[in-house]
């Protein structure tokens, strides 16, 4: 310019466009709980949500409540976050199941925190006694070769049932019940273990290894291991649970462990191996109770109860079978001790009915295997 100054170049504003506010958004909306909080996006079982509730429900996100867009990511062969086609059995509503023992994270470890404190003392307590030393030797080769055998079928049951069933469920509610039996089933199999190395140590001549050969070759636990293994091959998520808790359970868990062990250590001197085998039966308890309220609010559901009371009806015709024939081979370990306290008739007939009482609070009918 004349005067000698630079004129600078006009800048050409860019066409962006602006935010607009407006009362619309989420956080200008006035509602009931706007200044809580505590968050709520479930209806509680009772008039205020338990903890179980608030750390449990809808933590899993689920297309059919809350992810508008569908599940983020899939498999290789196309299926897509948590498939309802994983059962045969369907829901209304997976959401509306939960857990009435109310497990989750924090009870897990508490819980299993009390049984290993539980476990420890009594051993302690029979050490400072010399409590093994009244033990009578047919007994002593019982718990030496059955009672740690039953540690492979924990194991397997944990570690290939339960956690393979857990992935599968729809939601977070029913995979956290089924985690919580995998982390019960674990534990005691660790328990009875440590328990045979304890033995090892305290009684003289006492085999710690026998229940290996046990295992695997002694005609006596064929056919429960193949049980075992044939559980471990079925991908139906819920089968898997229901011939677990609902069939074998009863029919052969509680039989060796309740109608046997429990019974018949008494007389043998032995205060020890009830107390382990006691909290596997609590913990079995727990798991019940957990399939009987999922299984009868399934039979229940107004739209698919025929449906699923008919699959549950022939996964009863499949199992049942196959428990009852692990079951009769179990039964010479009956007759192994020298004090018979009591007849193995009778423990199957007892089992025969808590599975029977189980079948009629889930509204299915009770097989005629369980009925004789």
């Amino acid at each position: 310019m004349a005067d000698g100054t630079i004129e600078e170049p006009a800048v050409k504003e860019r066409n962006v466009p602006k935010p607009v506010f407006t009362d619309a958004e989420a956080g200008a909306l006035e509602f009931p709980s706007s200044r809580s909080r505590t968050y709520n996006y479930f209806t509680p079982r009772r008039r205020r949500a338990s903890v179980y509730e608030d750390v449990t429900v809808d933590v899993q996100p689920d297309p059919e409540r809350h992810l508008t867009q569908g599940w983020i990511y899939s498999f290789a062969d196309g299926s897509r976050g948590y498939p309802q086609e994983w059962t045969a059995l369907k829901s209304s509503n997976w959401h509306l199941f939960l857990d009435p023992n109310e497990e989750w994270e924090q009870t897990i470890y508490r819980n299993n925190a009390d049984v290993v404190r539980q476990v420890a003392s009594t051993l302690a307590n029979a050490r400072a006694a010399d409590a093994y030393a009244r033990w009578n030797r047919s007994w002593t080769r019982v718990v030496e070769r059955h009672v740690s055998a039953w540690a492979h079928l924990e194991q397997g049951l944990g570690l290939h049932v339960y956690t393979s069933a857990q992935r599968d469920g729809p939601t977070n509610m029913i995979n956290n019940a089924l985690a919580v039996g995998a982390a019960h089933k674990l534990r005691f199999a660790q328990d009875i273990i440590l328990y045979n190395l304890e033995l090892s140590e305290q009684i003289e001549g006492f085999d710690g290894s026998a229940h290996v050969k046990v295992w695997q070759d002694d005609p006596i636990w064929q056919p429960t291991r193949r049980n075992a293994e044939q559980l471990t091959g079925t991908r139906d998520w819920a089968e898997q649970f229901f011939a677990l808790a609902v069939v074998f359970e009863p029919l052969v868990g509680e039989l060796f462990r309740s109608g046997f062990v429990m019974q018949a250590a008494a007389l043998q001197g032995d205060f020890v191996t009830p107390t382990i085998m006691g909290t596997g039966e609590a913990d079995t308890a727990r798991e019940q109770r957990g399939a009987r309220a999922l299984f009868r609010m399934l039979a229940d559901d107004e739209q698919h109860g025929a449906h699923n009371r008919e699959v549950m009806q022939g996964w009863l015709e499949t199992w049942t079978p196959r428990s009852l024939e692990a079951a009769h081979h179990l039964q010479p370990i009956w007759s192994q001790i020298s004090e018979k306290v009591v007849r193995f008739e009778d423990s199957l007939a007892r089992s025969r009915e808590r599975m029977a009482d189980l079948l009629e609070d889930i509204t299915l009918e009770i097989p005629r295997e369980v009925q004789a």
